[in-house]
């Protein structure tokens, strides 16, 4: 192994570090010196390289091993495993993708992998197993993500794109200069802006709110969690019912048309639809006026502080944040576009500090002043199968082959997916109703996974196949939302027999004959050059100039230049709508989609609309509380879970979940007490702690437990066994995790 003259570094979704290594072994990360705001997450992998938990030769579930595929079933979850080879695992492997290739079709294979692996620019485990699928003929793919699928498919009918504005979220730089109200509809989480896709360098988040507070920017938290906003920018909190944001949005917009403090010079030039979208605010279309009165008995919020706070928006310059969270509930759709039109009223959108964001804090990068590059990625070819699924929709998947679902106006059918492959990922993290889930991962005739450590997902496949972490690899952290470019050293040597992903796709593409079409003959070496070089490339088309792969390998990192303008989002549009028209069909924001409102959805109408949770304290029993299952602050999502750093936070071995102090005493429950919280469609065991930064009524935990099922039961807090697994709409399909009822009780 090859040691450059300096210190090693590694970086990841939640930082940069210097690497410390002694006799082979690593000893220690520390912080990058040049992040004002380290996160302690990365420092959790540590103590777990080489402990108990790590996969180190490849393992086969003992019945698959015996009687083949479709002989494990239930016992995925519960059955040991038996060390192979790699030669033996390969042909296994090899053998099986050819026979369901051949019996089924390659649309049976299903390779949604949804996950967060690695930061680095080749050893992207989702890349690696795409390529080498689409190497054999292809698979089953899956579309969006858990944390904004809602918005992914409705905002382009609004805006024409979200990714495109996601990415061009007007910087924290402009909104210290020219913003005097930021209303954050979720908050701005912090803890959330630990992380950051495909690496960071230094985090922004707290400098940026930090300098907006001292400009005298006023901030309003909107959420039942006071948490979801520091205590030092001074907000304003309005504890609102979980689930009712779009009512309550729908009602700012009312009371602002109603007193006539709407921008109509903006919405005659920049929209489309606002006379249909005013008819259903003013009831003139279902006799209900969404008056400040009409949202107070929904959200539960004094219809005065509404009234209030709308007029504020419409006098001051004003910036609406909503959290990636709003889209995670049922009807998600319905807060992100509201947030847009209410956006269009203010008339503030495109101008310096103003408008609308899609969440501050959400991930780093958002509000981060920065050059966006397109840099080289490892290519995954094409995949000739068109079969697909909605992210979220995994379970009604593998529970009805040949069933139908809708997506975004047109109706597909589920494929009968006989083998399963998940990389870089786990599905017992991000999925919603885990026994449900569980009963239908019983299905598939194989499980593959690649995991380097013993978590439910390798816990519940057929044949495991350890990978690397990204301490025994080299890559690039070459994210084009952060300025840094970092090289991922190779600190240690493979632990056990773990391969990395590229290693592990190259022998069973010998086995099968496209080890040629896979690797294109390069070694990782010469794909790092390759993607260096290329990278090089489409930076010099910015005007930033990268040095060369030698001099980049002695440094070690690379920090690009910041704009010297900060970003403003839709600044053209507003500048020149003819010029610069919106990807909509009329090329302007349409506040009401004709396109979608042929779709005839009853669940997602023409506009932004209240509709009725299936599940919402509005409509709970007496003794149940509405569950709030956010992101955790010492993880990423389940990564690093059984890690130093993660497993501080519960002593007693289950997550923590939090109630607000009349709550536990109206339930004469104790600060500590293990409790089980239950619905019907599971239980999870938590430890309380007690809070009055929590609106009454409401719990929450994080998620990111890893799943340890006895019975319906998770041992370890993972409160995804509770959450209600349906689609958001007909629409988007996305999970709505947010809007889940339970009951608590001792254990």
């Amino acid at each position: 192994m090859n040691r450059p003259d300096r210190d090693l570094l590694t970086s990841s979704h939640w930082g940069t570090y210097s690497v410390d290594v002694v006799d082979g072994q690593v000893t220690g990360l520390r912080n990058f010196e040049h992040d004002p705001d380290p996160s302690p997450i990365g420092h959790g992998i540590v103590d777990v390289l080489e402990g108990p938990t790590r996969i180190t030769a490849p393992m086969v579930r003992k019945s698959w091993l015996e009687g083949g595929p479709g002989t494990a079933g239930q016992k995925r979850g519960l059955e040991e495993f038996v060390e192979v080879s790699w030669q033996d695992v390969n042909k296994l492997v090899a053998a099986e993708l050819n026979r369901v290739r051949q019996q089924h079709g390659n649309n049976a294979i299903y390779a949604g992998s949804y996950g967060w692996a690695s930061a680095g620019r080749f050893h992207h485990a989702q890349s690696q197993l795409k390529r080498f699928l689409n190497c054999i003929g292809g698979f089953t793919s899956s579309k969006n993500t858990y944390s904004f699928a809602a918005a992914e498919v409705v905002v382009p009918h609004v805006l024409g794109t979200f990714r495109g504005f996601l990415d061009t979220t007007t910087s924290w730089e402009s909104i210290a200069t020219d913003c005097e109200l930021l209303v954050a509809f979720g908050g701005i989480p912090l803890k959330n802006g630990q992380i950051s896709q495909g690496g960071l360098g230094a985090h922004v988040q707290m400098a940026g709110l930090h300098a907006a507070k001292m400009a005298k920017v006023q901030f309003v938290n909107i959420s039942p969690l006071k948490s979801d906003l520091i205590d030092d920018a001074d907000a304003q909190w309005l504890a609102l019912r979980p689930s009712t944001d779009a009512a309550l949005m729908l009602s700012l917009a009312y009371e602002i048309l109603d007193q006539n403090l709407h921008d109509q010079s903006f919405l005659d030039h920049y929209t489309v639809g606002f006379d249909r979208f005013a008819a259903y605010l003013t009831g003139e279309t279902d006799g209900i006026p969404k008056s400040a009165e009409w949202a107070a008995r929904i959200c539960d919020l004094p219809a005065s502080e509404i009234q209030t706070l709308a007029r504020r928006m419409a006098t001051h310059r004003t910036m609406i944040s909503v959290a990636w969270a709003l889209t995670r509930q049922d009807h998600g759709e319905q807060p992100f576009w509201a947030a847009i039109n209410l956006a269009a009223m203010l008339g503030q959108m495109g101008l310096p500090g103003t408008g609308i964001s899609f969440g501050y804090s959400a991930m780093n990068n958002v509000g981060l002043n920065r050059y966006e590059i397109d840099y080289a990625s490892f290519p995954q070819g094409q995949n000739p199968v068109e079969d697909f699924i909605p992210v979220a929709r995994l379970t009604d998947m593998l529970e009805n082959p040949g069933g139908t679902f809708t997506y975004d106006g047109v109706s597909y059918t589920y494929p009968d997916i006989r083998l399963v492959w998940w990389a870089g990922g786990n599905p017992f993290h991000h999925h919603q109703d885990l026994n449900r889930l569980r009963r239908a991962w019983a299905r598939p005739e194989t499980i593959i996974a690649n995991e380097w450590c013993w978590n439910a997902l390798a816990k519940h496949a057929d044949i495991v196949l350890p990978c690397t972490t990204t301490l025994e690899r080299p890559d690039i952290a070459m994210s084009p939302k952060d300025p840094y470019i970092v090289s991922m050293d190779a600190a240690i040597e493979p632990v056990g027999q773990a391969r990395d992903d590229y290693d592990i796709f190259s022998g069973i593409a010998a086995e099968m004959g496209v080890d040629r079409a896979f690797t294109e003959g390069r070694s990782t070496e010469s794909w790092l050059r390759w993607l260096w070089d290329v990278s090089r490339q489409q930076a010099a088309k910015a005007d930033v100039s990268l040095p060369d792969w030698e001099t980049f390998q002695r440094q070690g990192w690379v920090k690009l230049p910041t704009p010297e303008e900060p970003t403003i989002m839709m600044e053209a549009f507003r500048a020149d709508p003819q010029a610069n028209p919106l990807r909509t069909p009329s090329g302007k924001i349409e506040l009401f989609s004709q396109t979608v409102h042929d779709f005839a959805y009853d669940d997602c109408p023409g506009h932004p609309v209240w509709l009725e949770p299936a599940e919402w304290l509005g409509g709970a029993s007496t003794d149940e509380f509405h569950l709030i299952s956010n992101q955790p602050r010492n993880k990423l999502h389940s990564q690093l879970d059984h890690g130093p750093v993660s497993c501080a936070d519960r002593p007693k071995g289950v997550e923590p979940v939090t109630m607000h102090p009349a709550d536990a005493a109206m339930l004469n429950l104790a600060e500590g007490e293990v409790l089980r919280l239950s619905n019907e469609r599971g239980t999870c065991v938590a430890e309380l702690r007690t809070s009055k930064d929590i609106r009454r009524g409401v719990i929450q935990i994080a998620t990111g437990a890893w799943f340890k099922p006895v019975g319906e039961a998770c041992q370890n807090g993972n409160p995804n066994v509770l959450t209600l697994d349906k689609g958001t709409s007909q629409l988007a399909q996305g999970p709505v995790a947010h809007s889940c009822l339970v009951r608590i009780a001792r254990q």
